[in-house]
């Protein structure tokens, strides 16, 4: 065996030719593979898995890799057609009525929800337009308001909110703030802490600065929804802060949507802060704070509360219904596009079978790896025929879709992992085909710069790296 000293020289020694060529050769192909991975493979678990394999087996990962891991089958068939993707072209507009009944049943099936009667009385650019009739709407307030946000800041604008709030308790209303744990501030929270010092109850969903009481970092209440009386609600996208009122600048303006509703889904919108707030502080709503909402004819429309305490993904279900259910023209205005692979697919097939798909995304967004990401997710779309489009800033954090023209989705909701798998969302769809129309018009009107197959190839090889290495924490970002 040899001394100690031997031993330890043998294995502190340098390598020997032979090992310097594996490890070099084993280097140079886990790089190849990790790169053609990052480019090439659609599946992000697909991706993940393959560049593991690769470096955790020298050499025998990269082989298996270009030897099971790779569609050449797909390419060289590609080459020798000479062909663009195929684009079937059906006839427009056919058995689009049974295709929106059949969406009203599977929604329905999808959320245990029943259609009430709901009316979009306002659609509201930003804080400019929003925030007056909010603030309005509390000073009016009778019996209750309860306000739910993901984002409030202690700035100009909410204090406002605040002092709103604070007089409606004053007079005698039932008030009740949830503010997310996290967009609220984790550490510290001014508007809360102003909130409480005025008298009015407050709570911060899933919020502990102990580690043990709170272990999912990752499950944050997105939702943003003013309901007042029971009978009239705000939804959107729309946050609490300064930067949403782009009459009075900032430094990092913020474009939104929101919405005035009245009608039956108003009580679908209050249950779900109900249960929220019960959730977070174990107080259950009494009935008397709770009074029916005003029966005001309506477009059918149905609340979509969603979220990882539901048996199924529910709004990416939903949102798979509505794309399948098209047959004429899907509008989408995002500023986060991440989805998974079943509603790229999706919106791959609505194309292929005539359908006009539009997304609209901004120009300029306010994370940076969202938007790398999104560049290496939508090569597939436009190869497919939809239209993709950038809107000038500022960064628009607007969500709308729209169906045919006939059905709407608007709230809180993105498209990316994290609104379809982990946040709390809520959001409305609408079968009302004046306001689809409407949204169609607004979508269209954020159209910019197209984004074409030049723009998507034409990025250095380094940016596309960077862009595919980001795709790989789509589902967390």
């Amino acid at each position: 065996m040899g001394s100690l000293a031997e031993r330890r020289a043998i294995f502190s020694g340098p390598l020997q030719p032979f090992e310097l060529a594996v490890t070099a050769a084993h280097l140079a192909a886990a790089s190849a593979a990790t790169v053609h991975a990052l480019l090439r493979k659609r599946e992000v678990r697909a991706a993940i898995g393959w560049i593991g394999v690769v470096w955790l087996s020298p050499v025998f990962g990269a082989l298996l890799y270009f030897g099971f891991g790779i569609n050449r089958v797909h390419r060289k068939a590609q080459r020798l057609r000479g062909l663009k993707s195929p684009r079937l072209y059906g006839a427009r507009g056919r058995g689009a009525e049974r295709s929106i009944e059949r969406l009203k049943t599977a929604v329905g099936a999808i959320t245990g929800v029943d259609l009430e009667e709901g009316t979009v009385e306002a659609v509201l650019q930003s804080g400019d337009e929003a925030y007056p009739q909010m603030l309005a709407a509390i000073d009016g307030a009778k019996t209750s308001v309860s306000l739910s946000t993901f984002i409030f800041r202690a700035d100009k604008p909410g204090l406002r909110f605040i002092e709103a709030l604070a007089r409606a308790r004053r007079r005698g209303v039932t008030v009740r703030v949830l503010i997310d744990g996290m967009g609220g501030g984790f550490f510290l929270s001014p508007a809360y802490r102003r909130l409480r010092t005025k008298g009015v109850p407050a709570a911060r969903f899933l919020h502990s600065i102990w580690p043990w009481k709170m272990p999912l970092l990752d499950l944050r209440l997105h939702k943003k929804a003013l309901i007042v009386d029971g009978e009239l609600a705000f939804i959107g996208g729309l946050n609490i802060a300064a930067e949403n009122v782009l009459a009075e600048p900032t430094r990092h303006p913020v474009r939104d949507t929101h919405f005035r509703i009245v009608g039956g889904v108003v009580q679908q919108i209050a249950d779900s802060f109900d249960d929220d707030w019960a959730f977070t502080t174990g107080e259950e709503t009494p009935e008397r704070t709770r009074p029916p909402a005003r029966q005001i004819p309506g477009a059918p429309a149905r609340a979509v509360a969603s979220g990882p305490d539901h048996a199924v993904e529910q709004l990416a279900l939903v949102l798979l219904s509505a794309i399948t259910a098209a047959r004429k023209t899907i509008r989408i205005a995002t500023p986060y596009f991440l989805p998974e692979e079943q509603l790229i697919t999706a919106l791959q097939l609505a194309a292929l079978r005539g359908v006009e798909v539009d997304l609209v995304m901004p120009a300029e967004n306010n994370h940076r790896m969202v938007a790398w990401a999104s560049d290496a997710h939508i090569r597939p779309l436009i190869e497919a025929g939809c239209r993709l489009w950038r809107s000038p800033p500022p960064f628009d954090h607007s969500k709308l879709m729209t169906v045919d023209d006939e059905w709407c989705l608007i709230g809180s909701a993105n498209w990316d992992a994290r609104s379809l798998r982990l946040n709390f969302e809520l959001t409305v769809e609408l079968y009302d085909a004046a306001l689809a129309a409407r949204l169609s018009g607004l979508i269209d009107a954020k159209r910019g710069d197209p984004v074409t197959l030049g723009d998507v190839d034409g990025r250095m090889f380094v940016v596309k790296l960077r862009d595919a290495t980001a795709r790989l924490l789509s589902p967390y970002l």
